[in-house]
């Protein structure tokens, strides 16, 4: 019985969100005529996110809570996140309104929205982090920046399970390098209810935000902190 109540949950929040998603299609042809307003189009992708989280309540019984908001500094920020389900990639766009997420280019080619978060702060990568990936991840990123906008990325570079070791990819240690912003490293357990193939489960998601490292630290040395700081913080969050 509780399978096939996790399936309906599942089934009714898919198609409650593939519909909230195609409502924001006849919206694409006026925004082209109106030259595409980026600070409009950013609105609209953050009023999809919320809606998302919404459903996902409503239907699935899936909410969130924040700890440590207070440690997020003014001005743009390294954010760097734990990857164990589709939740924070949307759920990003919410809690930290203007953010430009590092995501993979996979994710433009979505129906409908793919269009939104083209033209919205997204830094799409090559998946191979070839060198050329990373050249066009940095400038992009640093653009970003001078915009007064933090960047976040997903350090693993792919989602993992809870449990799993986490272990950074290349782009860690060239954005905090190159960007001379702080670090800011941000737990979450979103894996525990958002399982593999949209399994979702009733639950509360804990989103943790730790505080800040100056970019003055060695690059090393922050891939070494900021590494065992999400990977000592996520344990702590799956164990509570």
């Amino acid at each position: 019985m509780s399978r096939l109540i996790t399936t309906m949950r599942s089934l009714a929040f898919a198609v409650s969100a593939a519909v909230w998603t195609l409502l924001f299609a006849p919206l694409i042809p006026l925004l082209v005529l109106l030259g595409r307003p980026p600070r409009i189009i950013r609105q609209l992708t953050r009023i999809w996110a919320r809606g998302l989280l919404c459903l996902l309540a409503a239907l699935a019984g899936i909410r969130y809570t924040e700890r440590g908001r207070v440690n997020l500094p003014e001005g743009p920020v390294l954010i760097i996140a734990n990857h164990q389900s589709a939740w924070e990639t949307f759920a990003a766009l919410v809690l930290f309104p203007d953010v430009a997420i590092v995501t993979k280019r996979e994710l433009l080619a979505l129906p409908v929205i793919g269009w939104f978060l083209k033209h919205s702060p997204m830094i799409p990568v090559d998946r191979a982090q070839s060198a050329r990936a990373l050249r066009e991840m940095l400038a992009a990123c640093r653009a970003q920046v001078a915009a007064g906008r933090s960047v976040l990325i997903f350090p693993e570079g792919t989602r993992k399970q809870p449990g799993s070791p986490i272990e950074f990819k290349r782009g860690v240690e060239l954005l905090y390098r190159n960007l001379a912003i702080p670090a800011v490293i941000v737990a979450h357990d979103a894996g525990r209810l958002w399982r593999q193939g949209m399994r979702l489960h009733p639950g509360s998601i804990t989103v943790s935000i730790l505080p800040p490292i100056p970019p003055t630290t060695d690059h090393r040395v922050l891939v070494e902190q900021a590494q065992r700081s999400l990977t000592a913080e996520v344990a702590n969050l799956n164990e509570a």
